[in-house]
């Protein structure tokens, strides 16, 4: 079917804006995606998966400006042992990072890697490519072809601590493109942290292949700049007896989409997939998953809470496809929001499609107010009313924190949150 005239107009205005990374091992796949990229064309409001979400300001050629704002605290993780790599609108900042140095680990830098029998060649926009099946995600082939750095993260053993990438934000006008490849080899374990606005536009992939026994713990937050506007993406592949837990705090930006695409591929495999979010005003938060299961026993679990007041907007719109043959599949998807007025809305899709017969999956999404009688409760109890509402949102988004393993990080969060609505109080 050939490409709508405005639809192919509005992809080639926007690759017009952008100069193609060349030379070294990424070349194949990066025209590769480029021709994705056109056969497919840019999101827009007519396609399935986009009506709820204007894409708009995410495929027009400039970025539109954001404003900076200090956040008046210290970088989330910052009492963290960790090793720190910094981006600044989308550049490595090697002065502000730690040495790449890293025991049970090797980090390079995408712009930087060029011989051509790199062990990222065999993955760098496959995962990608894969993702773009049922559902197309031209946006993330846009970042494929055209992203101009990134980290390829190659796990061999344990670290000791985990790799931290921190996104700083200081033009009002940058617009970023990072892609990461990341290889977690078989029994290896790495935790990966990411935070920070990063740009006033951003598009991020993630590409992650988890072997057999081996786990891998992601985990972010969003938030601060609160103009910013953002898409990513995550591509994960899991072997058999794998981990994989990844978990998204958002807080602020006028329009963020996080999109994570997981294919379980070896049997007795583990993928839980969760995000909190909390919105104020002219704020739209859109989650969109979907998981694949294609091997026996696996399990996998989404988990999403959002709470939103003054006209704030959420979306969730998450998949759960059992090909024929995944028996003993185990799939949960919960979805829930917290309406803090009358003005917020939260839109939801989950889907199930199921081609195995012996599987335990299900769905749910539902959508309200606070609870009257436990915010009477804690009034009774002498809790001023702005605490309470606190405390009950706390409780409300619980669910999806504990979906972190390490107490330490949750607790981080916890405090993060906590911190956000008692700034955020009427």
């Amino acid at each position: 079917m050939a490409l709508p005239q405005i639809k192919q107009d509005a992809t080639e205005a926007r690759i017009a804006a952008l100069d193609l990374p060349v030379g070294g091992w990424s070349d194949a796949a990066r025209q590769s995606a480029l021709g994705r990229l056109r056969e497919m064309g840019l999101p827009g409001r007519r396609d399935e998966y986009w009506k709820f979400t204007r894409p708009d300001t995410l495929t027009q050629p400039e970025a539109p400006r954001a404003a900076l704002f200090d956040p008046k605290e210290a970088p989330v993780f910052d009492e963290v042992e960790r090793l720190n790599l910094v981006f600044v609108d989308g550049v490595f900042d090697a002065e502000a990072s730690d040495d790449l140095a890293l025991e049970g680990v090797t980090i390079e830098r995408l712009a930087e890697t060029r011989s051509d029998l790199h062990w990222a060649k065999g993955l760098y926009g496959t995962l990608e490519a894969n993702g773009q099946v049922p559902v197309q995600r031209p946006l993330a082939a846009l970042n494929t072809a055209f992203a101009t750095d990134g980290l390829l993260i190659h796990v061999t053993g344990t670290p000791s601590k985990p790799i931290s990438i921190c996104y700083e934000h200081k033009s009002e006008t940058s617009d970023a493109m990072l892609h990461h490849v990341v290889k977690v080899d078989a029994g290896a374990e790495v935790t990966i942290l990411e935070n920070g606005p990063a740009a006033a536009r951003f598009n991020k992939v993630m590409e992650i292949d988890v072997a057999d026994g081996a786990r891998l713990h992601h985990i972010r937050t969003q938030g601060r700049d609160h103009e910013r506007q953002a898409v990513t993406h995550v591509f994960a592949r899991l072997g058999a007896e794998s981990v994989f837990k990844s978990f998204t705090l958002t807080a602020n930006g006028v329009l963020t989409r996080n999109e994570c695409v997981i294919e379980l591929t070896g049997d007795d495999a583990v993928a839980h997939v969760a995000g909190a979010c909390v919105g104020d005003g002219d704020f739209h938060h859109d989650d969109t998953v979907f998981v694949t299961h294609d091997a026996v026993n696996c399990e996998s679990r989404q988990v999403f809470k959002k709470v939103l007041r003054n006209g704030a907007t959420g979306v969730f719109q998450g998949k759960i496809l059992v090909k024929a043959g995944a028996q003993k599949t185990d799939g949960y998807q919960i979805s829930q929001s917290l309406l803090l007025d009358e003005d917020s809305q939260f839109l939801a899709k989950p889907e199930l499609e199921i081609y195995a017969d012996d599987v335990a999956c299900s769905h749910g999404s539902t959508s309200g107010a606070i609870d009257e009688e436990a915010l009477f409760y804690l009034r009774s109890r002498g809790v001023p009313e702005p605490q309470a509402v606190n405390l009950l949102t706390l409780a409300f988004l619980a669910e999806a924190v504990q979906e972190i393993e390490n107490e330490a990080l949750a607790e981080e969060i916890t405090a993060r949150i906590e911190g956000w609505l008692i700034r955020h109080r009427d």
